[in-house]
């Protein structure tokens, strides 16, 4: 049970494994592009390929689903970044329970985005933990964790995909464990939990007030989707990469959000004052348009130092 492509690495692996694979669940088609197209997921694409059954129900339990499965008996569900809630009904069918791949070291950062909740909040470490789900959000016993470190200019995309691979290393390991008998559950320390909501527009825009660490931060965590925000004259801009400038660019007087001159010599990155210091914009993209470096972007949309830059 799986929906985007953090998911379909799992299902390859799981693919690629002694273990059999009885059928796949996923998100209903969804209308994407400019088209609208309906368009299936990246983990239906997958099964499809392997000429697996397909399952996608609106919402569980669903009567087509559940007669295949008390038909086929699963040992084991495996659900990677599914997107619905598993029901208890389905939670007691398979004899080993369901088994499921979260993207952090649980219990830190349940829910729906720890990737970006980790890049944030500027972790160092982040990680891929197994567990035997139970009726909550991420609160099930932990089977096997393995830690992941941060470099400190990643972003979501980078992160993401080498979690993704690690994930489904670490799942393999925890089926066969399962398997072997060698391996049982241990409950998680719910003392230390933390929960992350779902996204929010207001989490995509840069308040220039905050350190030049966090806007950084919140830059990576939201690059290459859906790209951290800002305003300019009440036009979007989006921006895709920055880095931490060394001294002030003639900044230090200014108010968060005063745009500063580009300077070839520190790779022409586009100074900001933030609330501590002076950010460098290095690949900024205005609406309809392409992601382009600073440099390119300054050719054909000449920003005057003193301009502001703001969250609305």
């Amino acid at each position: 049970m799986g929906t985007p492509d953090f998911a379909a690495v799992s299902l390859r692996r799981l693919l690629d494994a002694k273990h059999q694979v009885l059928g796949v669940v996923t998100q209903p088609d969804r209308p994407r592009g400019r088209g609208l197209k309906l368009t299936p997921s990246p983990v239906k694409t997958v099964a499809l390929a392997h000429r697996l059954p397909v399952f996608q129900p609106e919402r569980l339990p669903e009567d087509t689903l559940m007669e295949f499965l008390t038909t086929t008996r699963p040992e084991v569900i495996v659900v990677v970044a599914y997107g619905l809630l598993i029901p208890p009904v389905l939670l007691s069918l398979p004899t080993h329970g369901c088994v499921n791949v979260h993207a952090s070291l649980l219990p830190k950062y349940r829910g729906a985005a720890p990737i970006q909740a980790a890049l944030l909040n500027g972790e160092t470490t982040t990680g891929i933990t197994t567990m035997r789900m139970d009726k909550g959000w991420d609160t099930g016993d932990l089977f096997l964790t393995r830690r992941v470190p941060i470099d400190p200019d990643e972003n979501f995309g980078q992160l993401h995909d080498r979690l993704a691979a690690i994930g489904g290393e670490v799942l393999l390991e925890t089926l066969d464990g399962i398997a072997a008998g060698t391996i049982e559950p241990v409950p998680q320390n719910h003392q230390e939990a933390n929960y992350v909501p779902k996204l929010t527009e207001k989490d995509f825009l840069l308040p220039w007030e905050e350190s030049t660490l966090s806007l950084h931060n919140r830059i990576r965590a939201f690059s290459p989707f859906p790209g951290a925000r800002t305003y300019l004259n009440g036009e979007t801009l989006k921006i895709w990469a920055a880095s931490p400038g060394m001294g002030w660019f003639g900044l230090k007087e200014a108010k968060p959000g005063t745009i500063g001159v580009v300077t070839k010599e520190e790779g022409g990155g586009l100074p900001v004052r933030s609330g501590d210091g002076v950010l460098l914009l290095t690949q900024i993209q205005s609406p309809g348009k392409k992601r382009l470096p600073i440099l390119q972007f300054m050719a054909g949309n000449p920003l005057t130092a003193g301009t502001m830059l703001s969250t609305d």
